[in-house]
């Protein structure tokens, strides 16, 4: 009788190997675009999703290692900083901690490299840091590449990430549109040439100056390009948007960009413009 007498119930806990396979952390990165999770040695160096093409967000240093030419960049300005024109509150905190976590002292990397043996002014924005707002520094730096630009003769190619004006400097940062149109103007009127490359994402003010003005314009598969916000526009006009509201490929649709190159291919397509400039220059 013993055998059938009441035990008392006992749980057992399995280990972490029992419930499954562990993942590391950082293994694996879901695209943004598809969804699909993506092992991350399969990104590659230029961190392009296999199934989609969506080009993934990267940072400035990591854009330079597959666009310019080895050891030819020369950055330009590195010193110049925002300040606090509005006493914002704890804004001296969020700009300390965007230099921490970005290794950048602004949102933007300017300087001078060579592509593919073409010598040109660069400048990378940097959508990790602050969202690669438009501030008084970035404004300035982009405005001293252009100015630099004219009087070294140097075309001008621009990497654009941002989401917009930076709301904590107000009016100094919408300066900033008419600042950088000016010196872009200058530089346009020496017969030099201005090559954008917009990238995930480029909206507001951002999109509304310098984005926008460059002799030949393009964008990476799959970036958002916009000035308002779609949930913001679905507000005002009472009506839902697409989903492919605001990507390059719709905005390519409706003739705001020249053309949208894979990044794999952008270098050799910069090269060949760069070449082509030279040679009418």
């Amino acid at each position: 009788m013993r055998l059938f007498k009441k035990r008392p119930y006992i749980t057992l806990q399995k280990s972490k190997s029992e419930n499954g396979p562990n993942v590391p952390d950082g293994m694996f990165e879901k695209c943004p675009s598809c969804k699909t999770p993506i092992y991350v040695k399969a990104l590659g160096i230029e961190r392009v999703c296999p199934k989609c093409h969506y080009a993934f967000r990267i940072r400035a240093q990591e854009r330079l290692l597959i666009t310019v030419d080895k050891e030819s960049f020369l950055e330009w300005d590195e010193a110049v900083q925002t300040g606090n024109p509005l006493d914002f509150p704890d804004y001296e905190t969020k700009i300390t901690d965007a230099q921490i976590k970005s290794g950048l002292r602004e949102a933007v990397v300017t300087g001078q490299a060579n592509i593919l043996d073409h010598e040109v002014a660069i400048g990378i924005m940097d959508s990790h840091y602050i969202m690669g707002s438009m501030g008084q520094a970035v404004g300035e730096k982009i405005t001293l590449l252009f100015e630099k630009a004219t009087e070294k003769d140097l075309p001008v190619v621009l990497f654009t990430a941002s989401g917009g004006a930076r709301m904590h400097e107000g009016i100094m940062s919408l300066m900033q549109m008419a600042k950088t149109s000016a010196a872009i103007k200058r530089h346009s009127d020496k017969g030099l040439f201005y090559l954008t490359v917009i990238t995930d994402p480029t909206t507001g003010g951002v999109t509304a100056s310098f984005a926008m003005q460059g002799d030949i314009i393009l964008a990476e598969p799959g970036a958002m390009i916009g000035f308002a916000g779609k949930r913001v526009i679905e507000q005002t006009i009472k009506e839902n948007l697409p989903d492919d509201f605001q990507l390059a490929e719709t905005v390519l649709r409706n003739g705001f960009v020249d053309s949208i190159i894979e990044r794999s291919e952008l270098r050799k397509t910069i090269g060949q413009l760069l070449s082509m400039h030279s040679y009418i220059h």
